[in-house]
């Protein structure tokens, strides 16, 4: 009888195990020390995105292991505040997935209408393309004098650019194209100044932004919510820290208030599922009920 060697492709060598579990050891000692020394919390990272990261920043700093990269870390700030901005991964544009945007102009706004107040949260704000959005947006309702929107990340690289609202010229073209797509009445160009290769957001824009260092893994609820934002964040979270985050956002929002996650994100499978009620289902826009 001829032996079945379908499967051999498929197991793996007592070597290739033993590497294995050697990275998994070094990536975990790397992230225990990052916690007890820094504070940072990604040890309930998605694995699979967390050893991409690590390892281009095991390159970026010219070393060869894991382990070399937290002997660099837990010594050099300043290789720690690398790493940092590389695991929290700042990628955004202004009216990113303008659909989104258009639903929530009108779906979401005519609620907010009815409020004296509003307090919106984006969780995750990164360098605060979509905080900018959503002023642009508020403002061109009629609603932005009496909003106050708090953007909050983990990395304070990110957050230095958001407070000064300079982002690169080139991207113009693309955020123009976004903001038409999503319902804007006016010339976006109105809402900028050119400077060399970069662009400025008006002033008046930032009036009523409020940005502060914020760790959905470490830290708590700190305001009262009719809105919250977050988008493209969860998705590099394990289910464990993905819970830890919908009862940090259950915490924070009102009743009725609006939890916004994108058409990547879904709030089912998570032990808070039953606590909304869907506006949208594409876009994953919910209300809270209870």
């Amino acid at each position: 009888m001829t032996p079945d060697n379908s499967l051999e492709g498929d197991i793996q060598s007592p070597l290739e195990i033993d590497i294995h579990e050697r990275e998994t050891i070094e990536i975990e000692l790397l992230l225990e020390g990052i916690h007890r020394l820094y504070g940072y919390d990604f040890r309930n990272y998605a694995m699979p995105s967390l050893r991409r990261r690590i390892w281009h920043s095991v390159h970026a700093e010219n070393l060869h292991t894991v382990s070399s990269l937290q002997e660099k870390v837990l010594h050099d700030r300043a290789c720690f505040d690398r790493l940092v901005y590389n695991l929290s991964i700042p990628v955004t544009e202004m009216f990113r997935d303008p659909e989104l945007f258009k639903t929530f102009r009108k779906k979401v706004i005519p609620i907010l209408r009815t409020y004296p107040y509003i307090r919106i949260w984006h969780a995750g704000c990164s360098t605060g393309e979509e905080v900018y959005s959503m002023a642009i947006m508020l403002y061109e309702e009629g609603l932005y004098d009496k909003a106050r929107i708090y953007a909050t990340d983990m990395n304070d690289r990110s957050l230095a650019q958001a407070k000064e609202g300079i982002f690169n010229i080139q991207k113009m073209q693309l955020y123009t194209k976004n903001y038409m797509a999503s319902g804007g009445t006016r010339s976006f160009s109105e809402y900028y100044t050119a400077k060399y290769d970069s662009v400025i957001f008006q002033p008046f824009l930032r009036k009523n932004m409020i940005f502060a260092e914020h760790n959905l893994a470490t830290d708590g609820s700190f305001n009262e919510f009719n809105v919250i934002f977050c988008r493209n964040v969860m998705i590099y979270f394990d289910d464990k820290l993905r819970n830890h985050v919908h009862k940090l956002f259950h915490e924070s929002l009102n009743h009725f208030g609006v939890l916004v996650l994108g058409s990547k994100e879904s709030i089912h499978f998570t032990d808070f599922a039953d606590c909304y009620e869907p506006m949208d289902m594409t876009e994953k826009i919910y209300r809270k009920i209870k």
